[in-house]
């Protein structure tokens, strides 16, 4: 990214009305956490249990805990990157709205987040799709581990455990994707960083933005549907160009 870049791009975060993170699976690839499409991704690896089949299959819900056990490490060993910190100062300083992730795995509110919408859920905790009841993911899954069965919900009994994710086949919450609609409309900018800006619905919401006349950012490795709307498009490393974004600020503008 060129400083002619940075400083359009660190001017708008200053001036703007409502700022917006909107993230996807890029955004934590700089933490070690593999993007679920690419080669190697768990994606490539197994198929998928989709969420009917969960709910209806003791079989399939075995499935599912297996591959979620092998990916456990990448969570929870993962730590915030420079990226991470950079929207955490952000937030911190009252410059952003807060943060719309993709992401499960947390490591935005580990950076130090406050307001973050997680669209697909959060991988950190376990939620039984009989009672509600939410658990802390690290000991079930060594359950899991030990003994390669399914743990069942302590609060009634047998209820179906699984990630407090949003599996295919299973909606979005209603009220999160609502939220995140009306902090794209109301804000000026929006930086839609790490996301392929293909699955929708919440491909859609850096739209939402641009058409009410904001900035759309784009910071991603690779090309997007949304790059002819965009007011700044960057294919750089994610960490180094936010970082360059806020030197600029600090700069310039504080």
């Amino acid at each position: 990214m060129n400083n002619e870049s940075a400083e359009r791009i660190a001017e708008w975060l200053s001036r703007a009305d409502n700022p917006v993170i909107f993230t996807g699976a890029g955004m934590s690839t700089e933490s070690g956490i593999p993007d679920f499409r690419s080669p190697g991704g768990i994606w490539t690896k197994y198929r998928t249990v989709y969420f009917d089949e969960f709910m209806e299959s003791a079989e399939a819900r075995h499935e599912y805990w297996s591959q979620k056990a092998e990916g456990h490490r990448d969570f929870a060993d993962a730590k915030p990157n420079s990226g991470h910190e950079v929207i955490a100062r952000w937030e911190a300083d009252d410059l952003i709205r807060g943060v719309i992730t993709q992401n499960i795995d947390g490591l935005h509110q580990i950076a130090g987040n406050k307001n973050v919408l997680e669209l697909h859920g959060t991988a950190r905790e376990i939620m039984c799709m009989d009672c509600g009841a939410r658990y802390d993911c690290e000991p079930l899954i060594q359950v899991f581990l030990n003994t390669d069965q399914v743990p069942l919900c302590e609060q009634c009994a047998d209820g179906r455990l699984k990630h407090a994710t949003i599996s295919f086949g299973q909606s979005l919450p209603a009220q999160v994707l609502q939220e995140a609609a009306a902090w794209c409309r109301q804000s000026g900018l929006l930086f839609a960083i790490g996301s392929s800006l293909v699955v929708t619905p919440a491909a859609d919401l850096p739209v939402l933005t641009q058409s009410h006349g904001g900035h759309l950012v784009i910071i991603n490795r690779d090309a997007t549907p949304l790059d002819a709307l965009a007011s700044e498009v960057i294919h750089s490393s994610i960490g180094e160009t936010l970082t360059a974004i806020e030197h600029v600020r600090q700069s310039r503008f504080v």
